[in-house]
């Protein structure tokens, strides 16, 4: 390790896009980062948020040390909803990565954000790894931004993708994800009128919107559905009815803590429909490191609930660095 004092480089997103990509290398980093968790070889703070109700903004920050892993990100996520109106793109951010051995600072990755969908799109490859039926043909989508697309492109990973049917809230966002899912990625993709006819229909279902009361209601899951839940990171945010968590025969968060404050086991506890201290958790990482195991047959009903963790910043970080510090 250096002794100098370390000039940080800053690499641009473009340089970023080129070197990180959806693919199964990608994934194994993610992969290992939810066992280190389980493994207790993560330090992870609790996620630091502000608020910024006057301009429809939010900040969210989150950082871990994995280790064994030369460096640690810190990742500034900003979401600024009212931006579009103003030609902005509502999300973006950075990562600083600093060295494990001496804090020192290594680079500033101008991600805006792509680092972040990498991240979550891969985490819900995992989930579905580990949760759905190897035999998945009906998958839905609810949602139709960034991660909706990636959701599904991540999941071509880990089974066989050849049709989705999509719901939105309007029908000009549902036709434009269809035409760039079918150029992207040649998936066909059909429209959904109602959320509930998706759930009943798919084997698979992927929520990635930012919805503040459920879309899903316990009543319409059915045996063999896996669901993995991504929306939900902030306290106010809830995609699925709390009665549904009960309902499954296997419900796995991606962090205790986290999952406790941010995701949708947030409103079920909140509400007083799941017992605080007396409810079945399985961690995302537990499966990952052997500890537990995902699903174990065809008729389970499965939930990931997946609120994203410093411990996934830190992995892809360190992986992108590596890629593109090995290229120069």
């Amino acid at each position: 390790m250096s002794t100098a004092r370390l000039v940080p480089r800053i690499i641009p997103e473009d340089h970023i896009r080129q070197a990180v990509g959806l693919d199964k290398e990608a994934l194994a980093v993610i992969r290992r980062a939810f066992a280190a968790l389980a493994e207790g070889k993560v330090e992870m703070p609790p996620v630091m948020r502000l608020d910024v109700p006057a301009h429809n903004g939010e900040m969210d920050t989150k950082t871990a040390y994995i280790e064994g892993l030369p460096y640690f990100a810190l990742k500034i996520s900003c979401g600024f909803f009212d931006n579009p109106a103003r030609g902005l793109p509502s999300l973006g951010g950075m990562m600083a990565l600093f060295e494990s051995e001496t804090g020192q600072p290594v680079a500033v990755l101008l991600d805006n954000g792509y680092l972040t969908d990498i991240r979550t799109a891969l985490a819900g490859a995992l989930a579905a790894d580990y949760l759905a039926r190897d035999d998945v043909a009906r998958i839905g989508v609810i949602g139709t931004g960034q991660q909706a697309r990636l959701q599904i492109a991540a999941l071509r990973l880990v089974r066989n993708v050849s049709h989705v049917r999509v719901w939105g809230r309007g029908r000009a966002q549902c036709d434009s994800y269809c035409a760039d899912m079918a150029a992207t990625y040649g998936i066909d993709v059909d429209v959904c009128d109602d959320i509930e006819s998706l759930v009943r229909d798919s084997d698979l279902v992927v929520t990635t919107t930012p919805a503040t009361s459920p879309l899903i209601k316990a009543d319409w899951l059915h045996p063999g559905l896996h669901i993995t839940a991504m929306g939900s990171d902030a306290p106010e945010k809830n995609e699925l009815d709390p009665y549904a968590l009960l309902r499954a025969d296997l419900y796995v968060c991606d962090h205790h803590e986290q999952c406790r404050t941010l995701g949708e086991l947030n409103h079920g506890v909140a509400s007083g429909i799941i017992p605080p201290d007396d409810f079945p958790l399985t961690a995302l990482g537990m499966i990952a490191a052997g500890e537990k195991p995902g699903r174990q047959n065809k008729d389970q009903v499965t939930i990931c609930d997946l609120t994203g963790t410093g411990a996934q910043d830190t992995a892809i970080a360190n992986y992108a660095c590596r890629l593109m510090f090995e290229d120069g």
